[in-house]
């Protein structure tokens, strides 16, 4: 059991079924249960800002996603593979329980920060990956969600400069962003194919789609 979470016996059932077809018991997940279109699809629907931003379309956590591994990458060239996918899936638990603020989640208290690191632990294993992500690559992670976090905020949700700097910081030297928010089925397409991508790069294999996203 993971310390701060009672026993998944002790819990009301919280089932989720997916596009896929498949079944996620949200208090206790397995990794069978998961799949990338299922993660995709609802990322691709979830909001950033809770929706408070510019444009006809919302700035989804699939897009933002998308921009956090291309600035991991490009503040870390060599960066390898399996961790460039760890960052693409870095928000992917927000899939099932959305995107809230991080005041709010701490508000909610511990059990659900436990609650959101068994659900990415089982996502990782669903891809092949390291259940927990090593110190260095989760600073990596943070640094470049952070400067994600400042271009959104400048271009979509009203910060202006300076208010952005003092709680994002400047993003990485070199590195600058244009936001065009997609549409919800281009940034669902783009995360499937950039998933698909670095799977391949990191030399895991692909199974079948879960289901039709074209």
């Amino acid at each position: 059991m993971v310390k701060g979470l009672r026993k998944a016996k002790d819990l009301p059932r919280a089932w989720q079924r997916m596009l896929s077809g498949r079944r996620l018991d949200l208090l206790d997940p397995s990794p069978m249960d998961i799949e990338i279109e299922d993660i995709a699809h609802g990322l691709a629907r979830v909001a950033r800002w809770n929706g408070q931003t510019t444009g006809e379309h919302a700035f989804s956590v699939a897009q933002h996603s998308l921009v956090v591994e291309e600035i991991c990458a490009h503040i870390q060239p060599d960066l390898e593979p399996k961790w460039r996918l760890i960052a693409l899936l870095h928000d992917a638990s927000e899939y099932v329980i959305g995107d809230m603020i991080s005041p709010f989640k701490a508000a909610l208290g511990y059990d659900y920060k436990v609650f959101e690191e068994r659900l990415e632990n089982a996502i990782h294993i669903r891809f092949g990956l390291p259940a927990r992500t090593p110190p260095d690559i989760k600073k990596l992670i943070k640094q470049a969600d952070r400067a994600s976090a400042f271009f959104e905020a400048t271009q979509l949700a009203g910060f202006d400069r300076e208010e952005a700097l003092g709680l994002f910081d400047a993003p990485p030297s070199g590195y600058h962003l244009d936001i065009e928010p997609l549409t919800a089925r281009q940034a669902q397409l783009r995360y499937v194919a950039r998933h698909h991508t670095l799977s391949e790069a990191a030399g895991f294999a692909a199974g079948a789609p879960a289901f039709e996203t074209e």
